[in-house]
């Protein structure tokens, strides 16, 4: 209580305990300003600066301008070695006031606050961070940052691909923050990011210097099947894969190597300079240019096999030039389809160079021209005579016939009907097979024409010349029904292969019913025509004899009699009626025969 209320306070007493001066309410609230005054206003989670007042072996006194002093473990002091009283520090307010009324400070939590304020204020305005790799993580590093971990993915360690992660541990490295995460604390950063930015100021600089015919300096960055892709520093130019070398190289891995430096020729770009066009072969002596002259027209030369397709073979000539042998250069057979069955990447043959433009740079080469066309040799007309014998091999089946390569480019018609003697061939592939080896006669040449007319059946003799005198009409012959003809009957094998045909209703056997394909039976020769290569039989005058083919059969004689003595052969013949179906038309045709040789005889004397 104040002095008016009677009751005086402790404070107004001085040391000798007797009453002292006395302050009023007003002096008292200026004297307590004034000593707020002297003290700093705090506020806890900040970070604020203060001195260190002293230093022991375990703490550290540090004055924030509070009403008490805070005190803090010298361990968190170990990065500042020469620390001494006096000093500056920015310290971290844990609590103002706790339970006993003392104040709480960390200069630890004060580091990492000011830690994650750097790397806030880095990823908001891009600037570079240093960082010690700690160690390796899995799919990349660990950088540490004023001690706060941060993850550096291993496609952000370089612009290169990066295979040993470890080659970096213990090193200081400049980064860039590009990802914080402030649910779990987690902080990605990237070296890659800022030698990209470097590479962009060089790129500006190359493509603003960039001409067509420029010699640059780069390394393999990346390899496909068409090229490689060449980093010039901070721009990448693509080196197609035939511009790598002058031969041919079936990839680039062949001649290059990733991360190999290399020099190479701008040899185009587009018109905003982001696709480059580059060559290595460029920087080379042209091959062309090293050509000897003995390589001429009509020259033979000798190569390697690069490269097979469907229309020919690539022949390097010398390293760098490549000619083409088309397909119908290599044989001067028509049947040479699949080149693969003949020839294999790396062979080495022999060649005539069939065109050559040095200007152009062009070369064609051919196989074929080294041996000659074989209708030009002198020996064709001798070794193909009319009536050799050759042997060849099936080639094309066509309707009308079969071609036969003797030798290649040399070919015969074998025609349909030169196949068999005996059968009437519909198709040709009825009896033959394409890859057939088969052995046939030449039957005619036409040299100027390159044509060659060959036959079959002719290495055989003609079965009709016998045929004749076996199959006379009324002879009986065993034959096997073959197949049968809807409405027009059925053809008959009979001996020596020869085929017959029996009319559809010659074909009732003695029980009524119709002969079915594969039986053998009893046939009558009813007609016989060596020309048109025909027999006519009957089975049923076998068992029928008196049937109404007996008529044709007379017929038959008659028309094979002169005319002049048919009408006498007719009425004698009719004098005396016909017995024994055709034995009695043989013996006919026999006496008419004794007739009309007895009247010659008389007529020439």
């Amino acid at each position: 209580m104040n002095k008016a209320e009677g009751v005086l306070s402790r404070d107004q007493f001085d040391s000798a305990n007797q009453l002292d001066h006395v302050y009023t309410d007003k002096e008292r609230s200026e004297l307590a300003a004034q000593y707020s005054a002297t003290l700093s206003t705090i506020h806890q989670y900040e970070v604020i600066e203060g001195v260190v007042i002293s230093l022991t072996a375990k703490d550290v006194i540090v004055s924030v301008g509070y009403k008490s002093d805070g005190l803090i473990a010298a361990s968190e002091f170990r990065d500042l070695p020469d620390l001494q009283p006096g000093d500056k520090v920015e310290v971290y307010i844990e609590e103002t006031e706790n339970a006993q009324g003392q104040l709480i400070l960390s200069r630890k939590k004060a580091k990492l606050v000011r830690a994650w304020e750097k790397i806030q204020h880095a990823l908001e305005y891009g600037e570079i961070l240093e960082g010690v790799v700690k160690r390796r993580t899995k799919g990349g590093l660990i950088i540490e940052i004023n001690e706060i971990e941060t993850f550096l993915p291993g496609s952000q360690i370089d612009i290169k691909p990066v295979l040993d992660f470890d080659i970096f541990v213990g090193k200081t490295i400049d980064v860039a923050v590009i990802k914080i995460n402030h649910t779990n604390d987690n902080v990605v950063v990237s070296h890659k990011a800022l030698i990209e930015k470097k590479l962009e100021g060089q790129k500006l600089e190359i493509i603003n210097n960039l001409e067509k015919g420029q010699i640059l300096e780069g390394y393999v960055k990346n390899m496909t099947k068409f090229g490689a892709f060449i980093d010039l520093g901070g721009i990448d130019g693509l080196l197609h894969i035939t511009d790598i070398a002058w031969n041919r190289i079936n990839h680039p891995e062949d001649v290059l190597s990733l991360g190999q430096q290399i020099r190479v020729v701008v040899t185009g770009f587009n018109e905003d300079k982001k696709r480059i066009s580059l060559g290595m072969k460029q920087l080379e002596t042209h091959p062309w240019d090293l050509l000897p002259d003995t390589i001429e027209v009509g020259s033979s030369v000798k190569g390697r096999i690069t490269n097979i397709a469907d229309y020919g073979l690539f022949l390097e000539v010398i390293p760098g030039i490549e000619g083409l042998i088309h397909i119908s250069e290599i044989s001067w057979s028509q049947y040479l389809r699949n080149v693969h069955e003949h020839y294999k990447v790396g062979d080495i043959v022999e060649a005539m160079v069939l065109l050559l433009d040095r200007k152009n740079h062009k070369i064609s080469l051919g196989i074929k021209q080294l041996t000659g066309d074989p209708w030009e040799q002198d020996n064709f007309l001798t070794t193909y005579a009319v009536g050799s014998k050759q042997e060849g091999i099936v080639r094309n089946l066509t309707h009308f016939g079969a071609f036969v390569e003797l030798e290649p480019g040399v070919e015969g018609l074998l025609h349909v009907s030169g196949l068999s003697w005996t059968k009437r061939i519909a198709h040709p592939a009825d009896v033959l097979k394409l890859g057939e080896k088969l052995e046939t006669i030449v039957l005619g040449i036409e040299k100027e024409n390159r044509r060659l007319s060959l036959g079959l059946k002719q290495l055989e003799e003609n079965p009709w010349e016998v045929c004749e005198k076996i199959f006379k009409i009324g002879s009986t012959h065993k034959g096997t029904i073959l197949e049968k003809i809807s409405d027009r009957g059925a053809s008959v094998e009979l001996v020596h292969g020869i085929e017959g045909h029996v009319p559809i209703h010659h074909l009732l056997k003695a029980d009524g019913k119709e002969a079915e394909v594969g039986e053998e039976l009893e046939f009558q020769v009813m007609k016989f025509s060596k020309a048109d290569k025909k027999i006519i039989l009957s089975h049923q005058v076998v068992h029928t004899p008196a049937s109404e083919d007996t008529a044709h059969a007379k017929q038959e004689i008659k028309r094979k009699t002169p005319p002049k003595e048919t009408k006498k052969t007719t009425t004698a013949a009719s004098a005396k009626p016909l017995q024994g179906g055709f034995e009695a038309f043989a013996d006919l045709k026999e006496k008419l025969g004794t007739q009309q040789k007895q009247k010659k005889e008389t007529h020439k004397e």
